[in-house]
């Protein structure tokens, strides 16, 4: 398979583990996806990670007669399970309707809230700017999570809670449209990002090519996701993000 980010090899540094770091996710699995990896090493250097899941969930099943409040649920049961395999410290649903997410000021402060509370070193988020990102979702808790951390930075824009700014050292922005950034990963990590993965079982037929169902799709689901996180020529995995300085 062709890697069409060899140039990544002379990308900056990864950064330090950080104290604490933040994700936003517009639904369960997102996070595992776009940075499970890194959170999993980050964690097992020390980090307090908090992934914060947008939307409930409850548009993700191909099945047309799927009881919706039984998958949402489900899927908060999942993502904790998720949680545990990375070592994540703290979960935290908004609850926004899936399919139907809209980049609000209230959207934004109750992240910017969020951000100030927890004073991540790092905030990760889907690529707002990402060309031919189909799912609202993604494009609206992307561009919510960058402006949140512009207003979270402010000590004029105001908390609603009263909460001091915080400004963070830098924003990682995961299915990145022009990476430039990487994380290193080892094989305990990409494990736990497989494990974490797994936890989501309720989205394998959905997104994982049903590999919840047979350890052989499990197996193929693995090689692929390997492959997609392999760069360069000496078989290194990263993952690979945009990086912003607020």
């Amino acid at each position: 398979m062709t890697n069409l980010y060899t140039d990544l090899s002379d990308a900056p540094p990864p950064l330090a583990v950080p104290a604490r770091a933040l994700t936003v996710g517009a639904h369960p699995d997102d996070a595992e996806f776009g940075a499970g990896a890194t959170l999993a090493r980050w964690a097992d250097g020390g980090c307090e990670v908090t992934v914060v899941v947008v939307t409930d969930g409850s548009k993700g099943s191909w099945d047309p007669d799927e009881d919706q409040a039984r998958l949402t649920n489900r899927r908060k049961d999942e993502q904790h399970a998720a949680a545990r395999v990375l070592g994540v410290s703290d979960v935290i649903f908004l609850g926004e309707t899936d399919g139907e997410l809209v980049d609000t000021p209230e959207l934004r402060t109750a992240i910017a809230d969020l951000i100030r509370q927890v004073q991540p070193e790092v905030v990760l988020t889907h690529d707002p700017w990402q060309r031919y990102q189909m799912h609202p979702d993604h494009r609206a808790t992307g561009r919510a999570a960058v402006d949140a951390v512009v207003a979270a930075r402010e000590p004029l824009a105001k908390s609603p809670t009263g909460l001091k700014h915080h400004r963070p050292d830098a924003i990682l922005l995961w299915s990145a449209d022009e990476p430039d950034h990487v994380e290193p990963v080892d094989e305990s990590a990409f494990q736990s990002k497989v494990g974490a993965l797994m936890c989501h079982s309720s989205q394998s037929v959905t997104t994982m090519g049903d590999a919840a169902s047979s350890p052989e799709l499990r197996s193929d689901f693995e090689h692929k996701l390997r492959e997609w996180m392999t760069i360069g020529d000496n078989g290194d995995l990263a993952e690979q993000f945009k990086r912003l300085t607020p």
